[in-house]
């Protein structure tokens, strides 16, 4: 029996949920306004569509919200989405998620009177993202940091360069290597393409190699690439919209930040807002501008505009005059997968981040929670052993996982453990795979 998800919005989040829920066989209807958008969606993905406003109770009846495991209601129109919510959860939806623009309504002792009305969770892409981006700016070495049970273990990502003592070895080569007891490489993206590595996978330079590690071994990593670590004191951020505002709330309170956006209104807007950024109006596309206000002097720059071409240039730039850290927002899915190999550090779009937070409601019973890496094509799901069957009389080589998935660590209890081929699973472990798209109905089978 497939799981009846109903969308509200089919605007770039809407149909970023809808194609990865697609490609899991799920039941999904879209409602929007525009009758030209639902037109080009219902060409490239088999979704059901619905013109109309979500937050009229005839187009949710026609939606069968009645029947719908999850409502997300991810309009442009915070208003809409929260009387779509609450009209849903009413009319008999198990549970609804709605979109917020509103910093207010996210502190926790304001969620309360949202569960009140019904709704189980509400999500501002804005916010997650600035989350994610904070965690970049800590792990500064790092183009990906990826926690699993708060930190137990860590997924990160970098791009090897020819001084890597990793460069043209095998996987089986780096074995014997003692710092491999304890971080193991997971994954490696070569000119766009995904690939889980085997004993027998060369290293190369310019790949983007993902590691896992418990809590102790991070450092091993950075000895092991020898990239030095840079202290990041200096930020600077472009642009002025929720995202760009956000950030430099939650980069205030540890770092020196400039801000620089091009609306002056918007501008005294944010300099009321925020207590310790310096808050500057001007053209951020203007390279020397950025250079007089210090771009020469900072660790950070974080290109947080409306437009991604701007932000990838003016981060490369960034880059050209010494700065450490660059992270661009980008809205375009294409530009994701390029990241690596254009030179930006980090790439980041906030749909994408709402899009994993709200997968990991739509897992299976056994699936604890899910989340996927910018421009990478395999995501990763935390199975839990439910039951003692061949999962937990096998050893992982004698299991046959799919080449395209691998265990890269499992939980249990207190204890993290980064397996080889001869771990035995027990009854209750939590595995982390990292599985491309193609083998997650084998992985289905064998965790169900």
């Amino acid at each position: 029996m497939a799981m009846n998800i109903v969308i509200a919005g089919a605007g770039d989040m809407g149909y970023h949920l809808a194609e990865q829920l697609c490609y899991e066989n799920k039941d999904i209807i879209l409602i929007d306004l525009d009758a030209d958008v639902l037109d080009n969606i219902s060409s490239r993905l088999d979704v059901m569509t619905i013109m109309g406003d979500s937050a009229s109770i005839d187009v949710l009846k026609k939606a069968n919200v009645h029947n719908a495991e999850l409502v997300l209601a991810v309009t442009t129109s915070e208003k809409t989405n929260i009387v779509t919510a609450v009209l849903a959860k009413q009319l008999g939806a198990k549970k609804v998620i709605a979109r917020v623009r509103n910093h207010d309504y996210l502190y926790p002792e304001n969620q309360k009177y949202f569960l009140d009305l019904g709704i189980d969770s509400l999500i501002s892409p804005s916010m997650l993202c600035s989350t994610e981006i904070t965690k970049m700016m800590k792990n500064s070495i790092f183009s990906e940091v990826i926690e699993f049970e708060g930190g137990k273990l860590n997924v990160v990502g970098i791009t090897l360069d020819r001084y890597s003592p990793l460069i043209n070895k095998r996987l089986s080569d780096t074995s014997t290597d003692p710092i491999f007891e304890d971080i193991r490489i997971i994954a490696l993206v070569r000119d766009q393409i995904t690939i889980i590595p085997r004993g027998n996978t060369y290293i190369r330079n310019g790949d983007h190699v993902f590691f896992i590690s418990d809590k102790k071994s991070v450092d091993s990593i950075r000895d092991l690439i020898r990239h030095k670590q840079v202290d990041i004191n200096q930020v600077m951020i472009i642009g002025g919209d929720d995202l760009a505002y956000s950030t430099a709330y939650k980069l205030e309170e540890i770092y020196r930040v400039t801000l620089i956006h091009n609306e002056k209104e918007r501008c005294k807007w944010l300099a009321q807002r925020l207590n310790n950024t310096l808050v500057i109006h001007g053209d951020y596309k203007n390279i020397s501008l950025l250079i007089d206000e210090g771009l020469e002097t900072m660790d950070g720059f974080l290109a947080l505009t409306g437009s991604s071409e701007t932000n990838i240039i003016t981060s490369l730039s960034a880059k050209n005059h010494g700065v450490y850290k660059t992270i661009a927002h980008v809205d375009t899915r294409e530009y994701i997968h390029i990241s690596h190999s254009i030179g930006v550090d980090s790439l980041i779009n906030k749909k994408l981040v709402a899009a994993n937070y709200v997968n990991r409601y739509l897992r299976k019973g056994t699936v604890e929670a899910i989340s996927g890496i910018h421009g990478v094509d395999a995501e990763f799901v935390q199975y839990v052993v439910s039951k003692n069957n061949r999962l937990t009389k096998k050893s992982l080589a004698e299991l046959h996982f799919p080449d395209t998935a691998i265990v890269a660590g499992v939980i249990r209890g207190d204890e993290v453990f980064i397996p080889d081929g001869d771990f035995h699973l027990l009854l209750h472990d939590k595995a982390i795979v990292l599985a491309l798209p193609s083998a997650k109905p084998v992985l289905e089978k064998l965790f169900n």
